[in-house]
């Protein structure tokens, strides 16, 4: 009787060590799964009825977006990598007869974000402060993500060396956020520079230096990468 117990014992115990690995098994290769590793999303920061910061001379931060990601596109596509863009023309992603088309806007990137599955996302944005002599490009990563704060860094540093930067910043969590909060995944936000600084508002109207901070994203994105 009690060999039979114990017999039992073993095997309820072989049970459940059997579940345990399967179920461990599992999550490992969801996680595997969960990333595309030559997916990119590149983010054109609002669009359409957004247009984000207004700079000097009216300028809009929702068209340097989208001129900024669409060289960060083509640089990283030339790297192997497949991109998906957010938006590639002035359009946000709601619908015209939706009542909040903001909330919209942001809850269809994060679908985006989840439905892709991409190795990181790249959110491109413009920067702005009262005071017009604040300049210079800073990067926002999600407070609780060791691997945001990886990629966050790279991209920073190599904005830093490219744009000549005179006072290098270091890149910055944040938890508040609603793309860092709510998307799945590795994503930075890349605040390119201050359109309210007339120096730099007016560099990031220019090719040149447009093609520079693209050149500088890529970079820190294959750095990243490089590195994992």
């Amino acid at each position: 009787m009690r060999k039979k117990a114990i017999e039992l014992l073993m095997a309820v115990l072989l049970l459940v060590g059997a579940f345990f690995l399967s179920k461990e098994g599992a999550e490992l290769v969801s996680k595997e799964l969960a990333q595309d590793a030559k997916v990119i999303v590149v983010d054109a920061g609002h669009g359409g009825i957004d247009p984000g910061v207004i700079g000097i001379g009216g300028l809009k931060e929702k068209d340097i977006n989208l001129q900024i990601a669409k060289k960060v596109k083509k640089k990283l596509e030339k790297e192997g990598y497949t991109i998906v863009m957010t938006r590639t023309k002035d359009e946000g992603l709601y619908e015209e007869n939706t009542n909040n088309k903001k909330v919209q806007d942001m809850q269809n990137r994060c679908n985006l974000i989840k439905e892709k599955k991409p190795v990181m996302t790249i959110s491109i944005h413009q920067n702005s402060y009262p005071d017009a002599s604040v300049c210079g490009p800073q990067v926002f990563y999600f407070t609780h993500s060791a691997e945001g704060a990886k990629l966050g860094k790279s991209i920073q540093d190599q904005l830093n060396t490219y744009l000549e930067v005179a006072r290098p910043r270091v890149e910055k969590g944040n938890s508040t956020y609603y793309l860092l909060k709510k998307s799945e995944g590795v994503l930075t936000i890349v605040e390119c520079g201050f359109l309210t600084n007339p120096d730099e508002a007016a560099k990031l109207q220019t090719k040149e230096y447009q093609d520079k901070v693209a050149e500088a994203v890529c970079q820190g994105v294959l750095e990243y990468l490089g590195n994992k």
